[in-house]
């Protein structure tokens, strides 16, 4: 089926900037949450390496991309009013009976309907953003699903220098060794063309929070979305996590940048949001910032509950401070 035209927007107002935010997963959600209350100006860049529960059945059996990120990011953008609310609780509830649904979000199901009656997963995300009245799109990082290969460290406590491969998105972010790098396969995969012309016309791209080796990293492993992350007029804003991940367990914050540098090393930052409790007892991390061009923003980005995650408003008044919105 030929690729449907770009669904036609409302008329943009001047002083909403247009924001790429590229991740996957809880992180990508969060930073979602938090762009959609000061911009709809927003693309979502989503990751395609999901293996694991609903979205890794329905990648097996009917041979799509896994369709969980991308249902968490539709949801996060969703209105804030009653119908946008509904909306969101549909797209995540969850089948909880019988043996083939079991375990389903609904969102999941309705995804790869449209994209088997649509035979194309852009056109079938942005019927979907029309039902929602999505406050923006998205859009996956490939239109082709991918798996993620990892050399780990200390997998063996008798050879505790062996490096040993790892592939799968759901085992290496799981994984308690540590993870040195990562890879796609296959390698070198051809971007979303929406997703690239998206990061070249926006005035903001925003990378992360999320799984730093399975949601973060990936997108700078497909040549066609790292030049144009690299390459565009946008500034380039980096939100590091709350705390590690299980990848990315005793990393402290500059080794989160440094990782960067070593995947992608013509990467440019011009921002990058911490909150103080992981910046805490660091003295590398404005090193490493300057190293890649930025300027360090110590913002109190997290729940107030203690866990480590991103409260949306928190980090909304984050990226409005660095976007100069008043």
């Amino acid at each position: 089926m030929a690729r449907q035209h770009p669904a036609p927007r409302r008329p943009r107002l001047p002083d909403l900037p247009r924001v790429t935010a590229l991740g996957g997963g809880h992180g990508l959600h969060a930073s979602l949450q938090a762009l959609r209350r000061i911009t709809d100006e927003v693309t979502a860049v989503v990751t395609v390496a999901d293996d694991g529960g609903s979205s890794g059945r329905l990648r097996e059996e009917l041979n799509c991309l896994p369709p969980g990120d991308l249902r968490m990011a539709l949801a996060a953008l969703c209105g804030d009013d009653r119908e946008g609310r509904l909306w969101a609780d549909v797209l995540q509830s969850r089948f909880e009976g019988g043996q083939s649904l079991r375990g389903h979000p609904l969102g999941n199901l309705l995804i790869v309907g449209l994209w088997e009656r649509l035979g194309d997963p852009v056109a079938g995300l942005r019927m979907i953003g029309e039902l929602l009245h999505l406050r923006g799109e998205v859009l996956p990082m490939c239109e082709t699903p991918l798996s993620i290969e990892a050399d780990v460290l200390g997998l063996d406590p008798d050879a505790p220098d062996d490096v040993r491969t790892l592939r799968g998105q759901a085992t290496v972010a799981k994984t308690r060794g540590e993870v040195s790098g990562v890879r796609l396969v296959p390698p070198d995969p051809p971007a979303c063309p929406d997703a690239v012309s998206a990061i070249m016309r926006s005035d903001y791209v925003v990378l992360g929070p999320g799984s730093w080796f399975t949601s973060v990293i990936p997108h700078l492993l497909v040549p066609e979305l790292a030049h144009a992350i690299c390459s565009t007029t946008a500034q380039r804003i980096l939100t590091l996590n709350i705390a590690p991940a299980d990848e990315t367990d005793g990393f402290t914050a500059s080794r989160h940048i440094e990782l960067l540098a070593e995947h992608a090393p013509d990467l440019v930052l011009d921002w990058v949001i911490a909150d103080p409790s992981f910046a805490a007892g660091d003295p590398h991390l404005s090193q490493y910032v300057a190293s890649l061009g930025a300027r360090l923003v110590l913002a109190d980005v997290a729940m107030r509950d203690g866990s480590p995650r991103h409260d949306p408003l928190r980090l909304a008044s984050a990226y409005a401070h660095v976007m100069d919105l008043g």
